[in-house]
């Protein structure tokens, strides 16, 4: 029984994930993020962990356009401010956990 559960837990920590999210696609396909496969899977993992969906997919535009980040961070808009503050987050947590 232990050889099973050792065995199952191999195949599961070994496994590629299947789908992409839209942090990992953005990362891979950015100038760094192609020389950098696994690091881009561990913040997509980051970003499942902290942040929606649709804050995901925002993120994900700053690879494409670092200036719509500026925008956003010196947006006077409260909508802006508050998923800056999320993003700050993920991109803090993602800096330490993907190391």
């Amino acid at each position: 029984m232990n050889r099973i559960l050792i065995a199952a837990a191999a195949i599961v920590m070994t496994a590629p994930l299947a789908v992409a999210g839209p942090i990992d696609s953005a990362c891979v396909r950015s100038d760094r993020g192609a020389r950098q496969p696994a690091l881009c899977g561990c913040v997509q993992q980051v970003a499942d962990q902290t942040l929606s969906r649709a804050d995901q997919r925002r993120a994900a535009r700053f690879f494409r356009d670092p200036q719509e980040a500026q925008v956003v961070r010196m947006s006077k808009r409260d909508a802006d401010n508050a998923f800056w503050a999320r993003y700050k987050r993920f991109a803090g947590t993602a800096e330490a956990y993907c190391r």
